[in-house]
């Protein structure tokens, strides 16, 4: 991968080599993290004011502050953080150094916003042809609907998510993921389409603007939703806890003994899962109870997988693989939620406990793999759990090495690595453009 000969100060990682500038609210800050958490210098370009998304809730303490939004502290961790007034010529003239010796510039501004301040695409290649640039936009940058406004709600529901989650219960509406999923998926594309290109870069030294575009980015991910409606004109249905379908699913969600939730998941199509299954039964000493067992042991004796078809068309598979589905709800319903949710795991079951977020951090499986991260808040004295990695790569180590920027934190630095003496940088601030 090419760029500057020195990685920066916070890069350690798979990434370490590469130089990111971030213009990004909270359509593109997610793609910001990920970069920066495998290692890449992310430098995060702010107005003298700060980012609106310091802005945003919830506040350490309950005290609304620029350094204090919990928001902000999530989705830039191990970014530096510069502030630059981009309005003004002096500022844009900073900016344009500041991207010169970057790999990638990563924007997520409206879509006429880089052109009028001539720091788009084309003013920029002009004089470093090798530069990636990443736009996210909620429908691209061209087309009818290029201007028109979204948020990550808008997009989920018009992309078509939305319409695929919720409750067997369609008297109640659709039910929007939580975790701002729209613009997270963009994100996704959009580090996804930059280490592509950067390959490109190697072999061919040759820059190129990427159009990320949230609302195609997450119509992908209605998995057959879409299709369905292209291929076969029938429209999928949402349904709880379960794949949306156009004709409903078993319900797989029932409670444990301890009355908890849990979810049933994919039950078991393969004679030897089937046993397993059978055989926890044994354990528990449940069979006899269960009165649908001798078409589990039909099930564990059969030659060949249970197919998606032969469910569906009745006879003697699809009775085995709704005694198979019954008997998971049984067991579920005889113990507690978290002896089946480790259970099931342990007998590579595909079934798991309905969680709240704190709970998932607690989780022991989750505790072990280095999910719950403690983070380092120097300022404030004090250290906070952070959820961790959203993947593990073997080889590509990814950390926490740094707590969110504070605002204009490492103004003076960066701008000492561009060559501006004391007293330029002191002009700066004197006119508001840092």
């Amino acid at each position: 991968m090419t760029g500057p000969p020195a990685p920066g100060p916070l890069a350690t990682g798979p990434l370490a080599d590469m130089r990111v500038v971030e213009l990004c609210d909270e359509a593109g800050a997610w793609a910001g993290k990920l970069l920066a958490d495998l290692g890449a210098d992310v430098v995060k370009v702010e107005p003298p004011g700060g980012n609106r998304t310091r802005g945003y809730p919830p506040f350490y303490r309950d005290e609304p502050h620029p350094d204090r939004s919990l928001y902000f502290w999530h989705y830039n961790t191990n970014k530096r953080s510069v502030t630059l007034d981009l309005d003004s010529d002096a500022g844009r003239d900073v900016f344009r150094r500041l991207v010169a010796r970057a790999d990638v510039l990563l924007e997520d501004q409206p879509p006429a916003r880089m052109a009028a301040v001539a720091l788009d695409y084309p003013d920029l290649a002009a004089t470093q042809p090798a530069l990636i640039m990443a736009s996210i936009t909620p429908f691209g940058r061209s087309g009818p609907r290029a201007a028109a406004p979204a948020t990550d709600l808008t997009i989920l529901a018009g992309a078509g998510p939305a319409w695929s989650c919720g409750y067997d219960d369609h008297t109640l509406p659709p039910v929007r993921g939580g975790g701002n999923q729209g613009y997270q998926t963009a994100c996704h594309w959009a580090v996804a389409t930059t280490l592509v290109a950067l390959l490109h870069r190697d072999f061919t030294g040759e820059g190129q603007h990427l159009d990320v575009n949230m609302h195609a980015a997450s119509n992908v991910t209605t998995e057959a939703g879409t299709y369905q409606w292209l291929v076969a004109r029938e429209t999928v249905q949402r349904q709880t806890g379960r794949h949306a379908a156009p004709r409903p699913s078993t319900p797989v969600q029932v409670r444990a003994r301890d009355g908890r939730w849990v979810t049933t998941g994919v039950a078991p199509r393969r004679p030897r899962e089937i046993a397993t299954m059978l055989a926890w039964l044994d354990e528990l000493g449940l069979r006899e109870r269960f009165e649908q067992w001798p078409l589990l042991e039909a099930g564990a004796a059969l030659d060949h997988d249970i197919s998606v078809a032969a469910m569906l068309e009745g006879g003697a598979d699809a009775a085995i693989y709704g005694a198979v589905r019954d008997g998971l709800n049984f067991i579920a319903g005889a113990i507690d939620s978290y002896d089946f949710f480790v259970g099931s795991q342990q007998r590579n079951l595909q079934c798991g406990i309905i969680y709240s977020p704190d709970e998932v951090i607690d989780d022991p499986h989750f505790r072990e793999r280095g999910f719950a991260v403690d983070v380092e808040h120097p300022e404030l004295g004090a250290s906070f759990v952070y959820p961790g990695a959203p993947y593990q790569l073997s080889a590509s180590p990814w950390s926490i090495r740094r707590r969110a920027p504070l605002l204009g934190e490492d103004t003076a630095t960066v701008l000492a690595e561009l060559g501006l003496a004391p007293a330029e940088q002191a002009a700066l601030r004197a006119a508001g453009i840092v």
